[in-house]
């Protein structure tokens, strides 16, 4: 699975008002577009006349699916009652929703919130097999695996740790709701209540630089995000 290639796509199809919002972040890579919608209905049995699996991973892996966005907890509800009622626990070992804790700053106010990493995917462990496709792929809500036809992708051992340490990370990151050009309000500090224009956003540093007008002189102040909100 490539992980530089599909990085445009995963990001359209991911793209809306959460993700537009999203702190960008390159140790993580995004994933590509899923297969066509699955048929609508989702019966509690699986035919005997499936489709074979084009190719088959040794032993357990973990696969992504797709949703849609807003969905997410929905369908793992879903799917982890199928698992139960048909008997797939052998096969289908675990459901996650990759998520992180974020803080925002909303009319002066911090909070910490948790936001998912990859809005309208899910991610899957299960041994491959066409009885354990079927089971996934016909999940209500579940709109498809990531993956050509018939053959999922699974994720690469880096890249399912790379996701993991992102969910796992002790310190919550910052959710920056603002862009370089536009008007800023400063929440917190010596200036306290001002108001400017924001020249630079250092991602690394959790760092903004805000021109303020002082006795009418455009002035650089460098302040925490959390400093920091929409006017």
């Amino acid at each position: 699975m490539d992980v530089q290639e599909p990085q445009e796509q995963f990001e359209q199809e991911s793209m809306d008002e959460q993700a537009e919002e999203q702190i960008a972040d390159s140790d993580v890579a995004p994933l590509p577009d899923p297969e066509p919608a699955a048929p609508s209905q989702a019966p509690d049995s699986i035919p005997s006349d499936l489709p074979p699996i084009e190719t088959l991973a040794e032993g357990p892996a973990w696969y992504v699916i797709h949703c849609y966005s807003g969905y997410e907890n929905k369908v793992r509800h879903n799917l982890e009652q199928r698992i139960e009622t048909m008997g797939m626990k052998d096969m289908i070992f675990d459901v996650v929703i990759p998520t992180q804790e974020e803080i925002e700053v909303k009319e002066g106010k911090r909070r910490t919130v948790e936001r998912h990493i990859f809005p309208g995917y899910l991610l899957v462990n299960l041994t491959l097999t066409e009885e354990s496709w079927y089971v996934v792929r016909n999940t209500p809500g579940v709109t498809g695996f990531v993956g050509m036809g018939n053959s999922p992708t699974p994720l690469r051992p880096e890249e399912v740790s790379q996701i993991v340490k992102r969910m796992e990370a002790e310190a919550p990151t910052v959710k920056v709701t603002y862009k370089v050009g536009e008007r800023v309000r400063i929440v917190d500090g010596p200036f306290n209540d001002f108001r400017g224009m924001v020249a630079e956003i250092d991602m690394d540093r959790t760092k903004v630089r805000v021109m303020v007008s002082f006795f009418g002189r455009e002035t650089p102040v460098e302040l925490d995000f959390l400093q920091v909100e929409k006017a």
